[in-house]
């Protein structure tokens, strides 16, 4: 991170210069840190500026002027995202940053770091990467701003953007200026913004042709069909190029890199990530530590939801780590200063997809349904319980484990096909409350989330079943959705319904946001169903939310905090008294 560091190492100079809007912290959970890892196993030297100072160019050129790209990512998440709450409120903490302090890190970070990295080094080439460039990488609706913007390209003026999981795309674009090569066309799962001239002389006869920035400004519902375009070609196996004009020049983006599997995605995994914050922080920094006894068994999510943009950054198709590496990064994990013993997740998208398969029969590689799942699950996707079962039962097993808890987020319709797997995780692996996520419990706006109906009822008959058979009493932690499209009174009194039913409290409210390029904020902006083009209510004033949220809050309507009230009650279906959840806290 510093001069310093670099003279340590014997290094004049740097290979490659990366710049994030998160605070650096080596750990797989940061993709900063792993295109890093990924370099440095290339032999490439490394150097990584976290949340520079944007009001100072000479914040960036501390380690000098690198000799092959400049690395730009606004972290792990959007910064706007980062930065605003739904209400459009300044976030009052930042839990990717030192101390969780807010503020270290610009509005629309990867198009600033980007810029200053053209001012300071005008000669290199910026490689722009990361979920803000992946889910801006043509032109999107800026919830926090209100308005339409442009493919981030057409302001950032990157020489190219990465979009998905990077590793396989920057291997190629270092191979090619190691050899001398700037020519980026051809690169899967990167993007180009062309100029004039090189759009008049491209052959573009092969791509789709997305409605261009010029439509979206004179009809607002082009973005639905955009939308629904990008999604049906983020497949590598039959994704076609696609193209989208600004003005004379064209934004032109391949298709998806091949997802890594099998060794190469283990060998991302064993790379030797020191697991920890740069020691130069002295404040903790909150996002590590909620993942720093975790470990990645997975990517890919499937279950195509509207308001999610796993799909357009990870891909539908399903990767998992072999059992013996997950096993050898627990063993290491047991080894850390920091350990006491607990597991605190085996995740990644979904959790319990570990093990299961899709894009490996014919039929997938054909297909361009943006989901697996819904609106049932598809015949040619592959459950199999085993390789998960295996998974948690050698972990549990490991010396110096005591507990293994599984807290990424799991599918209630793929739990309930698989009643083993269930009943290991329910009685082994639950550390005393289980998060699930209904979404809603209204059919029509289920089907706008592209989430099943019906199934949560059944699974929660089933957690509860099996955690008598055990013995234990635990919780469910259900997440629901207020404000999403589609969703007016009548449809947020079936939640309501639900919650004076069962006397439940919830303990988070999670108000709508459309991110950029969803399924969902194409339906915030248009008014118009993604599923049928029908005309359906959209919540858009700041009165009409707060109702919306109070009715998820049935049983203690005086509170306003959206952790919401934690009481105790009768009966099987309760969720833990002020005791219990500040211990499980």
């Amino acid at each position: 991170m510093t001069r310093a560091e670099m003279t340590l190492r014997g290094w004049a100079e740097l290979d490659v210069l990366i710049i994030t809007g998160d605070a650096y912290v080596d750990h797989p959970s940061f993709g900063a840190s792993v295109i890093g890892r990924v370099l440095e196993a290339r032999g490439f030297r490394v150097g990584i500026i976290a949340q520079p100072d944007w009001k100072k160019a000479d914040s960036i050129t501390g380690m000098g002027t690198p000799r092959l790209f400049v690395g730009v990512t606004a972290g792990n998440l959007d910064s706007m995202l980062s930065n605003y709450t739904a209400a459009r409120h300044k976030r009052k903490d930042d839990v990717y940053s030192e101390g969780g302090v807010p503020g270290k890190r610009p509005n629309h970070a990867a198009l600033v770091y980007t810029q200053m990295s053209r001012r300071a080094f005008p000669k290199v080439p910026v490689v722009l990467g990361g979920m803000e460039a992946s889910m801006r990488r043509v032109a999107h609706y800026d919830y926090w701003e209100d308005k339409l913007r442009p493919s981030i390209m057409a302001d950032a003026k990157a020489d190219v953007l990465v979009y998905g999981m990077g590793e396989s795309a920057i291997r190629e674009i270092t191979r090619r200026l190691k050899e001398g090569n700037r020519d980026f066309r051809g690169i899967p799962g990167t993007a180009l913004f062309l100029g004039a001239k090189a759009t008049a002389e491209a052959d573009l006869s092969d791509c789709i042709v997305l409605p261009s920035w010029e439509e979206l400004q004179a009809d607002k519902k082009y973005l639905l069909r955009l939308t629904k375009v990008v999604e049906a070609q983020q497949t590598p196996y039959s994704g076609k190029r696609l193209v989208q004009m600004h003005g004379n020049r064209a934004l032109l983006q391949e298709p998806p890199a091949m997802p890594l599997d099998g060794p190469d995605l283990d060998a991302i995994y064993e790379l030797p990530y020191m697991r920890l914050p740069h020691p130069s922080y002295k404040d903790p920094i909150p996002g590590w530590a909620t993942i720093k006894d975790s470990v990645i068994v997975s990517r890919g999510c499937p279950g195509g939801c509207t308001f999610c943009g796993l799909g357009f950054h990870q891909g539908k198709f399903l990767s998992s780590r072999s059992v013996d590496s997950v096993l050898k990064e627990i063993r290491q994990l047991t080894e850390s200063d920091t350990f006491r013993g607990t597991v605190s997740d085996l995740g990644g998208p979904t959790a319990n997809l570990y093990g299961a398969r899709n894009g490996h029969a014919e039929e997938c590689k054909k297909c361009h349904r943006p989901s697996c799942l819904w609106p049932s699950i598809c015949p040619v996707f592959e459950i199999n319980e085993k390789p998960g079962l295996d998974l948690l039962r050698g972990s549990r097993a490991q010396k110096g484990v005591n507990h293994v808890f599984v807290q990424s987020g799991i599918r209630m319709d793929v739990a309930l096909r698989t009643p083993e797997y269930l009943k290991e995780l329910v009685q082994n692996h639950v550390s005393g409350h289980m998060k699930v996520a209904p979404e809603h419990m209204s059919p029509d706006v289920l089907r706008r989330m592209r989430k099943p109906a019906g199934d949560f009822p059944a699974f929660m008959e089933k957690f509860f079943e099996l955690s008598e058979d055990a013995g234990k009493e635990q919780y469910l932690v259900p997440y629901f959705i207020s404000s999403f499209p589609g969703c007016a009174d009548k449809e947020m009194g079936a939640i309501e319904q639900f919650l004076k039913k069962e006397k439940w409290n919830l303990q988070q409210v999670q108000d709508f946001i459309p991110l950029p390029m969803t399924g969902s904020a194409a339906m915030y902006v248009t008014g118009l169903d993604i599923n049928t083009g029908e005309t359906i209510h959209v919540v858009r004033t700041a009165g009409e939310r707060e109702r919306q949220k109070r009715m998820l809050r049935p049983n203690n309507p005086a509170e306003t905090r959206l952790t919401g009230s934690r009481t105790r009650m009768a009966g099987k279906h309760a969720v833990p008294g002020p005791d219990e959840i500040d211990k499980m806290d």
